[in-house]
C-alpha cells in the first residue's frame, strides 16, 4: 500500500466516528489534520480491541500486544505492512513524535482489559497517564509546544476530562464493562458501596463522594486552563472551549442532588457562555 492509500485510510477511519478527539476539526491547521487522523486511527483501533465486541480477554490482549509488537518494528527502522503504521511511521519522523506516547495508550488499552477496580486516586491518575495525557502530549509536539510547563498543564486538562467522562459513564461502565473509577478508599470514606453504583443509588453518601470527586477534578482542570491562552489561534480557542464545557459539565454534576448518575447536558445557554467565556484568554 502507498503512502498516500494509508493516510487516505486513516482518513476515513478519522471522519466515520464522532469523538471528543479533534479529528478534522475546522479548528485545526490544514497540514495538522492528516496526522492527528493518523494518530486517531491508531487510538481507535487499539481501543475498539480493549472494550469492543464479546472477544475473550486473551484474545483482546492478544490483538493489543500485536499492536506492541508493530511499534517494536517501527522503533527498530522496520516497516509494517498495515495502512496505519504506515501512515504512523511517516508521522512519527515527521513530526519527531515520542514513540513511548503510542506505547503508554496501549498500556491504558490493556488496562481496560485487565484491571477494573482502583484503590486510589493517585491509581485513577496512574491510568490517565496512559490513557488521556499521551493525547494531549502529542498535540503539543505536533505544535511545537511541548515544554515542561505546558505538559504539565495539559496532564491536569487531560486527567480533569477522563475522569468527567467516568463521572457521566457510571453506571455504563459498571454495567456494560464491570468497571468502577472511584477510589476504593473514597468511597469507604464515605460510605458508598458497589451496591450505590449497581442500583444507581443516590444519597447522602453517594452525593459526597461525588461533591468530592467533582471539587478534586475541577482544580485539577483550573491547574491546567491557562494552557488555553498559550496555544495559538484556533486551536487554543477550542482548547478553552473544552476547558470551559468540561467547567460546565462538573458544575452541572454537582447540582444534580437527587440522581447523581444522570448524564448532564449542555444546553444553548451553556454554548453561548462557554464561546464568549473562550474568546477571553484568560481562563478562570
Amino acid at each position: 500500500m502507498s503512502l498516500r492509500d494509508a493516510y487516505a485510510h486513516c482518513m476515513r477511519m478519522a471522519r466515520s466516528h464522532y469523538e471528543n478527539f479533534p479529528v478534522a476539526s475546522v479548528f485545526l491547521p490544514k497540514h495538522l489534520r492528516e496526522p492527528i487522523s493518523v494518530i486517531y486511527a491508531f487510538a481507535r483501533t487499539a481501543d475498539d480491541f480493549a472494550d469492543e465486541g464479546d472477544a475473550l480477554p486473551a484474545v483482546r490482549l492478544a490483538q493489543l500486544n500485536a499492536y506492541v509488537s508493530h511499534l517494536d518494528t517501527l522503533k527498530l527502522g522496520a516497516k509494517v505492512n498495515d495502512p496505519i503504521f504506515i501512515a504512523l511511521d511517516d508521522v512519527i519522523k515527521k513530526h519527531a513524535l515520542p514513540l513511548e506516547l503510542f506505547y503508554d495508550l496501549l498500556t491504558a488499552f490493556s488496562m481496560d482489559v485487565t484491571k477494573h477496580r482502583y484503590a486510589t486516586q493517585a491509581e485513577v491518575l496512574h491510568y490517565c497517564s496512559y490513557s488521556a495525557n499521551p493525547v494531549g502530549r502529542l498535540l503539543l509536539y505536533l505544535y511545537n509546544l511541548a515544554t515542561p510547563v505546558n505538559l504539565a498543564q495539559s496532564d491536569a486538562v487531560c486527567s480533569a476530562l477522563q475522569i468527567i467522562n467516568f463521572l457521566q459513564d457510571i453506571t455504563q461502565d459498571y454495567h456494560e464493562q464491570g468497571r468502577i473509577y472511584f477510589p476504593q478508599d473514597d468511597m469507604a470514606r464515605y460510605g458508598v458501596s458497589e451496591e450505590h453504583i449497581r442500583t444507581a443509588h443516590t444519597d447522602a453518601a453517594m452525593r459526597a463522594l461525588m461533591n468530592h470527586v467533582i471539587d478534586r477534578t475541577r482544580e485539577m482542570m483550573l491547574f491546567g486552563a491557562p494552557l488555553g491562552s498559550v496555544l495559538p489561534g484556533r486551536i487554543g480557542f477550542e482548547l478553552r472551549m473544552t476547558i470551559q464545557g468540561g467547567l460546565r459539565i462538573l458544575n452541572a454534576l454537582q447540582a444534580q442532588h437527587d440522581n447523581v448518575f444522570a448524564r448532564p447536558r449542555l444546553g444553548m445557554g451553556d454554548w453561548l457562555k462557554m464561546i464568549v467565556a473562550a474568546s477571553f484568554k484568560k481562563q478562570t
